[in-house]
């Protein structure tokens, strides 16, 4: 009796926060919106798009440069959203924090930016074989630059990181561990603890790619004592094309600019350039202003509901739509971890994942199908893709019903 009110309790919140998201009364194809795609990109609530509007309507100016009313008002809105992502994070200082466009840009900026400098041909980079591109390139490009090797840690049949064999390949060249928090293909949480704790005690900072786990997991970059972390804003309710690099201000500070012009410069002659001091000597050109006081507003958003309370809602989710998908004839999950989040990746025999995406959408059921940008993960289990299910704070039980019978359409589409 007392989980059932507990059940009813969920739902009733999930129901005000569907509320604060107009996009999902939405209709596609005459049939309501079950917008399963979160991992791709989460949708914004009224107070995020609200923001965005708002600097538009009130306040727009560039920042740190103009002495008038309404540029101080921009720099300001635009500091105390660096404010809110530190405090989000539990970041030491604000000089911590640099806006870039996504996850993808911050990890280019460690890469070229404190890897390259630092690696040689004896050195290696040392990531996990559960990676998205994103976290693989940059450092294949790196390598490339400098001889480096890079090292790859194997993941088991479930989709889980070998720990022994990454201790193993940490070795004295190893400049750099970099590994997804929350892998965005299999839904695996990676034990970020102890590899922190493997790489540090052979003096080798850690990134990691938080695109997955900044929204789903409570990130503690102090408690983590990790170096860098990636995230990006459309992943947290926030808008596109804003993102946050977080380094340790040591690390930050030893690193040279990794794009030169506008607001990162302090002074310059045509003999010598002084650049300014952190964050703002990342920050290259006009900054997407308007993108980050809304990303402080999403990161708001999401700590007045509760992290706490939103992975327990997806926890709940996740492993109802486990248990109904796993009745249907024919599915595989790709990706069972003891510890996992938010995703629930799966094939169908005899139908392409492509076919499962096109058929669901013209129930109203959006999924994500394909390779995820995750290539070497599909290679790992021998499938060309997967149909990827990803929840979110505002998804309910009756739309993973309707995932499962759509589903049991397409199975049945297919056996005729």
């Amino acid at each position: 009796m007392e989980s059932e009110v507990l059940r009813l309790s969920q739902d009733d919140a999930v129901a005000r926060w569907r509320a604060d998201f107009p996009v999902l009364r939405e209709s596609v194809h005459g049939k309501p919106l079950v917008y399963l795609d979160n991992a791709a990109t989460t949708h914004k609530p009224q107070a995020v798009i609200e923001a965005e509007a708002a600097f538009y309507r009130h306040d727009n100016a560039n920042v740190h440069r103009g002495v008038h009313a309404l540029s101080q008002r921009a720099t300001d809105r635009y500091e105390a959203a660096r404010e809110k992502v530190r405090r989000f994070i539990n970041a030491a200082s604000a000089q911590e924090i640099v806006f870039v466009r996504g996850t993808t840009e911050a990890i280019n900026l460690v890469a070229q930016s404190h890897a390259r400098v630092r690696l040689g041909p004896d050195d290696n980079v040392l990531i996990s074989a559960m990676e998205h591109h994103s976290n693989i390139v940059p450092w294949q490009m790196a390598c490339a630059q400098t001889g480096a090797e890079l090292r790859v840690a194997p993941i088991n049949d479930a989709g889980e990181l070998d720990l022994d064999m990454f201790e193993r390949l940490i070795g004295p060249g190893t400049r750099l561990v970099a590994v997804t928090h929350l892998s965005n293909a299999l839904g695996t949480i990676t034990p970020v603890e102890r590899i922190i704790e493997i790489a540090h005690a052979h003096k080798v900072p850690v990134l990691l790619d938080g695109a997955q786990a900044i929204a789903h997991l409570g990130v503690d970059v102090r408690a983590l004592d990790v170096d860098f972390y990636a995230f990006s804003g459309h992943k947290i309710y926030g808008p596109t094309g804003i993102g946050v690099l977080y380094g340790k201000a040591a690390l930050l500070e030893a690193m040279p600019p990794y794009q030169v012009g506008g607001d990162m410069i302090r002074s310059v002659t045509f003999g010598q350039t002084e650049y300014n001091e952190l964050p703002y000597k990342f920050e290259a050109g006009t900054p997407n202003i308007a993108g980050a006081i809304a990303l402080g507003e999403a990161l708001d958003y999401v700590a007045a509901l509760g992290l706490d309370a939103i992975a327990a809602h997806e926890r709940a989710l996740l492993k109802y739509a486990t248990a109904q998908v796993r009745a249907i004839a024919g599915l595989k999950i790709v990706g069972t971890a003891r510890e996992k989040a938010s995703i629930l990746s799966f094939t169908l025999d005899g139908v392409h994942p492509h076919d499962i995406g096109t058929i669901l959408d013209h129930d109203g059921v959006a999924i994500r199908a394909g390779h995820h940008c995750a290539m070497p993960v599909m290679q790992r289990f021998g499938i060309a893709g997967t149909a990827r299910a990803s929840f979110a704070l505002y998804n309910t039980r009756a739309e993973v019903d309707a995932l499962a019978a759509a589903l049991v359409r397409v199975q049945e589409m297919f056996q005729r």
